[in-house]
């Protein structure tokens, strides 16, 4: 089994004004990702604003995304609370021919390590033929994943629980399972991440910073001194003062307007949120033309 590494945007879903998925340009925009450099996106994460958007509307994606060029490139969120769901969703994606799934267990509820391992096994027992990369962000389910929990999932399914992204940051320092792909969630973690044997990271603001990740990549694997790696990290951090989806939908409207279009209850970042956002990114010389030029 080939392990999964390399940069992956969790890839924004891109809306039309009367806030329906637009289908053929959430496609293009996670094409466009892979070209300047991701290995791969997520789709349908938090950042795609998963759980607001229908089931109808991401099945309809899939459909397209079967026909990408890219189709092997792609992990699929499922981004439903129901277990029935995601199975049913899981099964609709798997007849497509995608099989690499990011998975949260449900938020609202709690729970401990002995649901979590129920809940993962229910899917495993409907949807055996698939590789899951568990979805590890206690902020956004409630939950956090223990290496114990993870240890034993592993052990169980160990041709199927194939990954984790570490987006509460407990695991990515800790865990260290053989053919067990580690991604943690932030550019702030990618070069110490990789120095540990993480496999690359998953992250939101790769939407935007997919080719400075990229070199801060494979300038780690080809002994090159890092010459991004500072600036990936200033331009996270000024991300990280505002709500991620919040702050890219904000930052890419400014090059296409289609990107205003958000779903509540998110909300774009307002006009003095967006003002300090821009110059700040101004002030670390980042725009859109010159991360493409990264």
């Amino acid at each position: 089994m080939t392990k999964i590494s390399g940069i992956y945007a969790a890839t924004m879903s891109v809306l039309n004004p009367d806030l329906s998925l637009n289908v053929k340009k959430t496609i293009e925009h996670a094409e466009k990702l892979i070209d300047e450099g991701c290995h791969g996106t997520a789709i349908f994460g938090s950042t795609g604003q998963s759980q607001l958007i229908s089931v109808s509307e991401k099945i309809k994606l899939l459909n397209e995304l079967s026909k990408s060029k890219y189709k092997s490139k792609h992990l699929i969120g499922t981004g439903l609370n129901s277990l029935g769901e995601t199975i049913n969703f899981m099964k609709v994606a798997s007849s497509l021919s995608f099989d690499k799934f990011l998975i949260m267990p449900p938020a609202y509820y709690k729970y401990e390590d002995a649901e979590v391992i129920e809940f993962y096994t229910k899917i495993l027992e409907s949807v055996p033929d698939c590789k899951i990369i568990l979805y590890n962000f206690e902020k956004l389910s409630g939950y956090k994943f223990s290496i114990e929990c993870i240890n034993v999932l592993v052990k169980k399914f160990p041709d199927q629980i194939v990954g984790v992204k570490d987006s509460s940051y407990n695991l990515y320092e800790k865990l260290n399972l053989e053919n067990f792909s580690v991604f943690p969630g932030s550019e702030l973690k990618l070069l110490k991440g990789l120095e540990l044997g993480c496999s690359g990271i998953i992250t939101a603001t790769c939407n935007v910073t997919a080719q400075m990740s990229r070199k801060v990549y494979d300038d780690f694997f080809s002994g090159t001194d890092q010459s991004l790696n500072q600036k990936l990290c200033d331009v996270r951090k000024v991300f990280d003062k505002y709500n991620l989806i919040s702050g890219l939908h904000t930052f890419c409207s400014h090059e296409n307007q289609i990107y205003k279009n958000i779903l509540p209850p998110l909300r774009l970042l307002n006009k003095s949120e967006e003002t300090n956002l821009m110059e700040a990114l101004k002030n670390l010389n980042f725009t859109t033309k010159s991360s493409k030029a990264a």
